[in-house]
Formats: structure tokens, C-alpha cells, sequence
């Protein structure tokens, strides 16, 4: 762990703590020791990174303990290691536009043929070293009906963790007999839900988890703390990954026995 995360974060102030936390399901629900968890979690993440909202957003010291919150739920038994490599969260006010560009390539490898560029709008984006990116409206969306199968501030900090060991690939840094196993049961599971996607089935989960396993990752990450039971019942062997990962889901059965 890096030295500047060995210093103790300033004490957040505790009648806007509990009003944080009274105001949003996730963590109004976690048993006490995850609270103080996520409550040193969040002190770290306001005193280390930069919270930076554009596009004329203004957001006030209770919104910004609760983007930091809401981006260290997944962090409560993974820890402050989840927090390095980057530095900043940029808010916009609602879905933003990014520029896409693709090369087809030559059969020889060495010409470019036809460029393609489009625009996509997006409610949240992670850079692998660079900043993460959210959608104030969605996040506000996903508040308001928390067990609808979405977070868009977990989706973004799946793909933070998942960056930790320098590969983007649905797995997060793990012990090797672990991660061993956690890359079976996911490589299984992601393989038979892009098969019933692709034929199109119907399925219980958002259909965005089959674009690619890290996003699978981050999609099964939002159910975890959104809608576990959909979940579990879905794909038990991922469930339980999760469950060990990030701890039991808020609200959960699991959660009542933790």
C-alpha cells in the first residue's frame, strides 16, 4: 500500500455520515463493522481524489460523501488497495457523449482500411489509469430503485479493480488457487449467457453483461448489490465469487446472519 494511503483520512463530519447513509439503501443496510468500513473508505477517497463535476453540475459536500461512498461499497472487505492507480471521479449532470473510432485492418497487418467513428452515450466510463467517470442523473436513478440490478458507481469501480493487475479481463487481482477458480466458474458462466444472448433468449440479467468478460464482471458486481437474489439464482457459482469479494450484498438474507 502506497504511504499517502497509511494517513489517517480527517474525521467526516457525523450527522452528514448518517444523513449519507439514511438517504441510500446500500448503505443504510450494511451491519455495523461494514459501515465504519466503508465510512474510512470514504474519508480516504475524499481526501485523495479529486471530485470534479462539469457541464455547469454543482454538487455540495453531502453528494460528494455520497459518490465516495457509493464508489467504495465494493472496497469494504477488498480494502484501500482498490482506490490506487487513478485520481480522479468526474461528474457530469446526466449521460455524456464520447467519440468512438475503429480501424479495419488489412489482411497483411500493416494497412488500414475503412475508419469507422460514432458516438456513444454513456452513463459512466472507467480509464484504466486515467480518470473514472460518472452520470449524476443515473446515479440518482440507481438510488431511487436499488434493487433494480443497477450501479453504475459499482459497474465503474469493477473495471477499477479488474485493472489492478494490469489485465482487462474480468478478473480482479486474487490468491492464485482463487483466482484460478473464480476464472472457470466466470469463464463458464459468461460463455453459456453471451450463447443464450446471442440466440436470443431471454434472460434474467442486463443482456450488456455478454459484450466482453470485464463487462460481464462489472454487470454481475451491480446485481450483487442491487438485485443478489436475481442473482443467485441466476449463476450461484458467480454469486458466491462475489460474496466473497465484496462481502454479503446489503439487505440480503446472507446479510442478515453476516
Amino acid at each position: 500500500m502506497l504511504r499517502w494511503f497509511r494517513r489517517t483520512p480527517a474525521p467526516l463530519d457525523d450527522a452528514l455520515w448518517q444523513q449519507t447513509c439514511r438517504g441510500c439503501h446500500w448503505l443504510h443496510a450494511l451491519q455495523p463493522a461494514q459501515q465504519e468500513r466503508l465510512r474510512a473508505l470514504t474519508g480516504l477517497f475524499l481526501q485523495h481524489k479529486t471530485i470534479t463535476p462539469v457541464a455547469g453540475l454543482v454538487l455540495d459536500e453531502g453528494q460528494r460523501m455520497l459518490l465516495a461512498a457509493l464508489c467504495c461499497l465494493p472496497l469494504i472487505e477488498f480494502g484501500a488497495e482498490g482506490l490506487h492507480g487513478w485520481s480522479e471521479l468526474v461528474v457530469y449532470p446526466d449521460a455524456f457523449r464520447v467519440r468512438r473510432r475503429h480501424d479495419d485492418a488489412i489482411d497483411d497487418g500493416h494497412e488500414w482500411g475503412v475508419v469507422h467513428e460514432w458516438d456513444d452515450e454513456l452513463v459512466g466510463e472507467s480509464w484504466d489509469s486515467g480518470p473514472l467517470i460518472l452520470s449524476w442523473a443515473d446515479v440518482q436513478a440507481d438510488i431511487a430503485d436499488p434493487h433494480a440490478g443497477f450501479c453504475v458507481a459499482v459497474h465503474e469501480m469493477a473495471h477499477k479493480l479488474d485493472a489492478l493487475d494490469g489485465a482487462i479481463d474480468g478478473t480482479p487481482p486474487l490468491p492464485r488457487e482463487w483466482q484460478r477458480q473464480w476464472a472457470h466458474d466466470f469463464q463458464q458462466c459468461y460463455d453459456h449467457f453471451r450463447a443464450q444472448v446471442d440466440r436470443e433468449q431471454e434472460v434474467t440479467l442486463d443482456p450488456y453483461a455478454a459484450e466482453a468478460p470485464e463487462e460481464f464482471f462489472a454487470v454481475v458486481s451491480e446485481y450483487h448489490f442491487s438485485a443478489p437474489d436475481v442473482l443467485e439464482q441466476a449463476m450461484p457459482a458467480v454469486a458466491a465469487h462475489l460474496r466473497r469479494l465484496y462481502g454479503p450484498s446489503p439487505g440480503s438474507a446472507a446479510q442478515a446472519r453476516y
